[in-house]
């Protein structure tokens, strides 16, 4: 199952190049006797080309009953694409997979919303999305907001620790505190009657660490409030605190 290279790699220098790609069945068409399937990972996606005059019947046959988001693994060889046919809407749009090998790792039912298409899924019951929430976020537009996530959350650790700041991880399980918002209860299991509070902020840790010599502290904060959500919401605190609420939803 292992793979050679993922679907965002492959360039013009790795014409002629035996590869194995795995990842989802981005889209499906036949035309003229071809099946293209386009796979794709949480990378991007690679065109690879079924030809029946160099396949066996079984593994076309098996080609054409393929559907969106069944897993599969493909070999093949990398070849240009024909001219007029390139792709300039992905950065493997130069090039095409003809495969020689096919195994379904995986199939799928019917899907409850389409994942290739944004307008479409963005008109989807939000509901229906956070019920099949993994999905969800096998869509591009979703995989583009986790990934530009964690470029930011590396960023901001590089330039923090640059300018001579520690991370510090404080305790998500605390008392209740007078916060702006209603907060998060979790039962005390050895203490029955009692509950810990979720923090809504990390201040008093803060200044706990401030006066423990830690002036220049930071961390990605986890904060709870129970409130309507406010885009506009400013966490950044004082005292080399910088806080980031978590966005599940990444609308």
């Amino acid at each position: 199952m292992k793979r050679t290279h993922h679907c965002n790699q492959l360039r013009p220098e790795h014409i002629g190049r035996a590869v194995t790609l795995a990842g989802w069945v981005h889209s499906r068409r036949d035309l003229g006797g071809l099946i293209f399937i386009d796979v794709r990972d949480r990378e991007g996606r690679t065109q690879t080309v079924f030809d029946p005059s160099e396949l066996s019947k079984e593994l076309f046959e098996q080609a054409a009953a393929l559907r969106s988001e069944c897993v599969v693994q493909i070999t093949g060889k990398v070849r240009a694409r024909p001219a007029g046919t390139n792709n300039p809407k992905i950065v493997t749009g130069e090039v095409e997979v003809a495969a020689t090998a096919l195994t379904l790792l995986n199939s799928a039912d019917v899907l409850p919303f389409p994942v290739d298409d944004p307008e479409v899924a963005n008109k989807v019951n939000e509901e229906l999305r956070l019920k099949y929430r993994y999905l969800d976020l096998r869509r591009p537009e979703m995989a583009r907001n986790l990934r530009l996530r964690s470029k930011v959350a590396t960023a901001t650790r590089v330039f923090m620790d640059e300018q001579g700041f520690l991370e510090v991880e404080t305790p998500i399980l605390f008392k209740s505190t007078p916060e702006g918002a209603r907060e998060f209860l979790v039962p005390n299991r050895r203490e029955p009657s009692t509950f810990y509070a979720l923090p809504q902020s990390p201040q008093q840790f803060k200044q706990i660490l401030m006066v423990a010599g830690v002036e220049r502290y930071y961390q990605l904060a986890r904060c709870f409030r129970d409130e309507d959500q406010r885009a506009d919401r400013q966490l950044f605190g004082q005292g080399g605190f910088l806080g980031l609420v978590e966005e599940f939803y990444n609308r």
